[in-house]
């Protein structure tokens, strides 16, 4: 890598080498910060003075002349009253017992071996200390502060708040980073050919703009791809409607039955195949806006429509459920299943099943089914679930599930299928429940 690339703070190195240094900097701040106002190299920690003060007064008295003793005595405890320093008569005797060494080590370390420190009798809170002429003086031991252990002290505290502040730091840095990472993703999942989606935000580090970039441009390519393919097959329906009409017309002379009766049947064929696939181009260009909709009473309504034609199709299910969807694109997504029941199989059977998370329609039929190497297969278009039937209009042209298929994907659902006992087919349609189906559903 380049220096002048590592160095640029618009790329995602750039920023993460600045985030580097600034992490150690502050780091360092703040262990320097904290080191100067503890200072460990300290005999004593701030604020408590009471055995230096002691120290100097002993170390005083012990330089002055044995006339001038008493008299710096009272100045002494005139200036410092808690140390309560008292002159001796030759001779006192030490009490029983002796000094913590370890916690008087600052007064033994300063005073050095010329001063003798002993216990006397009473509350334990005075010590007798012979000077180096022989002469005993008594004070008042104050209670010492321990210093805190190093651990257990401002430098754990230090420790703590470097670690969380760093970590802090770099989850918003990793966040702000990968930020854009995240949108491209939302962005992938939620395209359309509808135009609905908005284009991907350019910012962020200089590569992820310029990858935002590249794929609006790739958006717009395939959009406009798509456009021109849509149209064209659509000029070409159009145009073929005109030769097909004359030839429907001109069949109408033919004196022979049987020849005008086929000829008209693969016109209509072919005029029925044309409509189909503009449909299944088209599904994708004219979505419809989501509504929270009675999908119970949808159900119901594509198996009074399939009754009144004859059908026999039940519905299984609660009598309202509602839902967040496009209600034409599900009707439809629906009829179409029902459609493919009907023609295999002798009865259909609609199921709505509502769940906290999702909501499940089943269409069920008694035909033959479909062979498991098949099911996944018979999604795409122009596949049929018999690949040796000859293409007959009453058949369909293999679009059905593939326009359910768009639809429920364009729900953000699944459309899976599945085997019967003893024999037949399942489809089934999976949607999930959005926050304002719970809160109406509430």
């Amino acid at each position: 890598m380049k220096l002048a690339g590592f160095l640029n703070l618009k790329g995602i190195s750039g920023q993460i080498a600045a985030l580097v240094v600034a992490s150690i900097i502050a780091i360092h701040v703040i262990i320097a910060a904290i080191f100067l106002l503890y200072r460990p190299d300290q005999s004593e920690p701030p604020g408590d003075r009471g055995h230096a003060q002691l120290a100097s007064a002993i170390q005083l008295l012990g330089a002055a002349a044995p006339s001038e003793r008493a008299r710096l005595s009272i100045d002494i405890n005139n200036a410092f009253p808690q140390l309560g320093v008292e002159i001796l008569p030759p001779g006192t005797a030490p009490a029983a017992g002796e000094l913590n060494e370890r916690e008087l080590h600052f007064l033994y370390r300063r005073l050095g071996s010329a001063y003798r420190l002993f216990p006397l009798a009473g509350d334990g809170t005075r010590i007798g200390v012979t000077l180096p002429d022989g002469a005993v003086i008594s004070a008042r031991l104050l209670a010492d502060r321990h210093r805190p252990p190093f651990f257990g002290g401002p430098w754990m505290m230090t420790l703590l708040f470097v670690v969380i502040s760093v970590t802090l730091l770099g989850l918003w840095a990793a966040r702000a980073l990968t930020a854009p990472l995240s949108s491209f993703a939302r962005a992938a999942e939620s395209f359309s050919l509808d135009g609905a989606a908005a284009p991907l935000p350019e910012r962020g580090p200089e590569e992820i703009r310029s990858v935002a970039k590249a794929l609006n441009r790739m958006r717009e390519r395939i959009t406009s791809l798509i456009d021109d393919r849509t149209k064209m097959l659509a000029a070409i329906s159009h145009d073929l409607r005109t030769p097909i009409t004359r030839m429907r017309l001109r069949s109408e002379f033919i004196e022979d039955e049987t020849h005008r009766s086929r000829m008209l049947a693969d016109l209509d064929q072919m005029r029925a195949m044309l409509e189909a696939v503009l449909s299944f181009l088209r599904n994708d260009r004219r979505l419809e806006s989501m509504t929270l909709t009675d999908i119970a009473s949808t159900l119901q309504l594509v198996t009074d429509q399939f009754s009144d034609m004859g059908h026999k199709v039940n519905y299984d299910g609660p009598a309202h459920a509602m839902a967040t969807v496009r209600p034409d694109d599900l009707h439809r997504s629906v009829t179409n299943l029902v459609e493919n029941a009907v023609r295999f199989g002798a009865e259909a059977t609609i199921r709505l099943r509502t769940l906290p998370d999702r909501i499940t329609i089943e269409v069920e039929d008694d035909g033959p089914g479909i062979s498991d190497a098949r099911k996944r297969d018979v999604l795409e278009p122009f596949v049929r679930g018999d690949g040796a039937r000859n293409m007959d209009e009453s058949e369909g042209f293999g679009l059905g599930l593939s326009i359910t298929n768009a639809i429920v994907l364009a729900h953000g659902g699944t459309l899976s299928l599945h085997d019967k006992q003893p024999h037949g087919l399942v489809a089934r349609i999976a949607l999930p429940v959005r926050a304002e189906d719970r809160r109406s559903a509430a």
